[in-house]
């Protein structure tokens, strides 16, 4: 395991509750209000994420991994309206998740305007030979978990959660 992190952390503070961020981030079907362009498409896994240990698959579309893939993510981080993080990982023809060794994590904390969200993005134990085969890692820069957060609280907007902190 690598001593220093290799991470990306950004902050936003949003005008809505814990509670209501953590709703969007729990539920597979707003999975893509997450994320600012357009890779992630459709939860293949509605089912609201409720648990450390979880696994919950996306549909994602990116030309540069051939087009439409699926993700499989494993919850490995759970504290309700406090903390989610996930694991990315593909399944194997045997049934079983290989994951990458990069993982997302969102942590939520009140604050007098609403909740301070904190992204981060670590690749810290990725293998190199992964790293080789997906081009070298970070995948995304700073400015994209920027706009992930941004995106995140418009689609806060739109629902009027935003509103209502």
């Amino acid at each position: 395991m690598n001593a220093v992190r290799e991470r990306l952390v950004v902050s936003r503070t949003m005008a809505a509750s814990p509670a209501e961020i953590f709703a969007v981030l729990t539920d597979p079907n707003r999975h893509q209000d997450t994320e600012p362009g357009d890779w992630v498409r459709s939860a293949v896994d509605a089912d609201r994420i409720t648990a450390m240990g979880q696994v919950f698959a996306v549909n994602m579309f990116h030309e540069i991994a051939g087009g439409h893939y699926v993700v499989h993510n494993l919850v490995i981080a759970y504290v309700q309206d406090r903390t989610i993080a996930w694991l990315p990982g593909a399944r194997r023809e045997d049934g079983s998740v290989d994951h990458g060794g990069w993982w997302w994590r969102y942590d939520l904390a009140a604050v007098a305007e609403g909740t301070t969200v904190t992204l981060t993005y670590d690749w810290t134990d990725t293998p190199e030979a992964v790293r080789a085969h997906v081009g070298g890692l970070p995948a995304v820069p700073a400015e994209f978990l920027e706009a992930s957060l941004a995106s995140l609280e418009s689609s806060l907007r739109e629902s009027g959660a935003a509103s209502r902190a």
